[in-house]
């Protein structure tokens, strides 16, 4: 039996990238009536007491955004990691999205990977990534959606209807300028896969193609700085492995980016793609 919640899960370490999430997730859960979930992981070493004064420091937070902003917000503590802890028990409450802040990649990051792409690898519910505070209170006005010749490019299009309809936003179609004539014509099924179902749910959009050949994920960043979007729609690689992390997946690039543009991350084979908050 599917659960009747509406969740947000916002992973919560008292940071201040933490509270940039906790301010988007605060700005989601406005518009689509979700509730909030802070959740904590902890060391299982740590003794009980400090359990309890991380529970009551949690608590006062929920209790704040609950009296600020009439949101419902609970709290939880879990002994764990975070590489499979965040993304389990997203999966296991039926969350409908998980939205999490990140330093970027920097230091030791930079020979170890990201560790925001190791969180949400594998993950069954959409994790958006921010590293700063939302730009405009009310609107994510304009959407990025890169496409490429990939088949599971056609699992995010929901994502975007979704966030189309209640944003009211633009969804700007970005395809990879391949030479290669079979995979232009797999681009070209999923661009037109894309445009049927934007077209039925009333979204508008642009299609536009990269200026350079190469790197794609180079130019979808050169675009949305250019056009000051408000969030880049990715799937992450289906199979991805330690080289990736270590040579640097292109979505690893895109979520370290510089602009801090918020990123949404759809995993292949998401179970949000056809049933849960998506309507669609």
């Amino acid at each position: 039996m599917e659960k009747d919640n509406k969740l947000i899960i916002i992973p919560w370490d008292f940071s201040k990238v933490a509270e940039n999430a906790l301010m988007h997730g605060i700005k989601i859960a406005k518009i689509v009536n979700n509730d909030i979930r802070l959740l904590h992981i902890i060391n299982k070493e740590k003794k009980q007491e400090e359990k309890d004064e991380v529970k009551q420091k949690l608590d006062k937070v929920a209790e704040k955004i609950l009296s600020k902003h009439s949101i419902n917000t609970s709290s939880v503590i879990l002994e764990g990691n975070i590489f499979s802890t965040i993304s389990k028990y997203a999966s296991d409450e039926e969350a409908n999205l998980v939205i999490m802040g990140t330093h970027g990649i920097k230091g030791m990051q930079k020979f170890t990977g990201s560790w925001a792409l190791k969180v949400i690898v594998g993950s069954k519910v959409p994790f958006i990534v921010v590293r700063d505070k939302p730009h405009h209170q009310d609107k994510i006005r304009s959407i990025i959606f890169p496409i490429d010749f990939r088949s599971e490019n056609k699992e995010k299009v929901s994502m975007a209807i979704y966030m189309g309809k209640y944003f009211d936003s633009k969804v700007l179609i970005l395809k990879d300028p391949v030479t290669d004539k079979a995979l232009a014509r797999r681009i070209n099924t999923n661009l037109n896969f894309a445009i049927k179902y934007l077209i039925q749910n009333n979204i508008e959009y642009d299609i536009h193609t990269v200026e350079k050949k190469g790197n794609f994920a180079k130019e979808t960043l050169k675009f949305a700085e250019k056009n000051e979007a408000d969030l880049i729609l990715i799937m992450t690689t289906k199979h991805i492995n330690f080289s990736d992390y270590m040579l640097g997946a292109s979505e690893q690039y895109i979520i370290a980016n510089s602009s801090k543009i918020p990123v949404m991350c759809v995993n292949p084979k998401s179970h949000l793609t056809t049933h849960g908050f998506m309507g669609v």
